[in-house]
């Protein structure tokens, strides 16, 4: 997984124009080398997150002080395009959304961007045919890629001697709340608003 670390950090507004004289432009070129030396050891079999990091942080910088040069505005895209992907996998949908709209900001005809955008969005409110695709004894991890993860305080946990207990609430289309149950980390049930437990949950 490519997700970097620190989402504020990584989201940033173009804000400067910059000139176009020979010795500007040559300044350019080695800032720009030295990008491509993070983006080499990023790259690297044994590259670590903050490698990564690193990379991801200079190509930001460089964009924000030259704006107008197109292969780094390329390359920022991607790793926005590449994070909002690896965080909405992982059910982080807000986070998600707004990398999207931040390519879209510079970028409205970008498809990928806008598909994406679209799914994240789509998340937010989980529908009965999207809770119908949970089975019981689904791990956390897989939940969260089919409906996302609840957002902050829309869950709850229970400690005790035999398990643990957890609860994730979701709005639902219609204006009302489900809830997915966890056994030590497996789906237990889940629930719609009328509180009755979903027939597709597999293995009762």
């Amino acid at each position: 997984m490519r997700v970097f670390p620190v989402v504020s950090a990584v989201i940033a507004s173009v804000a400067i124009a910059c000139g176009g004289s020979p010795s500007q432009q040559a300044d350019h070129q080695d800032e720009w080398r030295t990008v491509l030396q993070h983006k080499q050891a990023a790259a690297a079999p044994d590259a670590s997150t903050q490698h990564k990091q690193v990379y991801a942080d200079s190509v930001r910088a460089f964009v924000q002080k030259h704006p107008n040069h197109g292969r780094a505005r390329e390359v920022w895209q991607r790793i926005q395009l590449e994070f909002a992907d690896d965080l909405a996998a992982v059910g982080r949908n807000h986070d998600a959304i707004r990398f999207y709209r931040a390519v879209l900001t510079h970028d409205e005809t970008n498809e990928k961007a806008r598909l994406g955008l679209a799914t994240a969005v789509d998340r937010l409110a989980v529908s009965r045919d999207k809770l119908q695709l949970l089975a019981k004894g689904m791990s956390q991890r897989q939940v969260a890629g089919i409906i996302g993860k609840p957002m902050p305080g829309w869950s709850a946990r229970t400690d005790r001697s035999e398990a643990r207990f957890e609860a994730w609430y979701y709005r639902t289309r219609s204006g009302s709340v489900a809830a997915v149950y966890f056994r030590d980390g497996k789906v237990l049930a889940a629930e719609e608003a009328s509180n009755a437990q979903l027939a597709s949950l597999r293995g009762n």
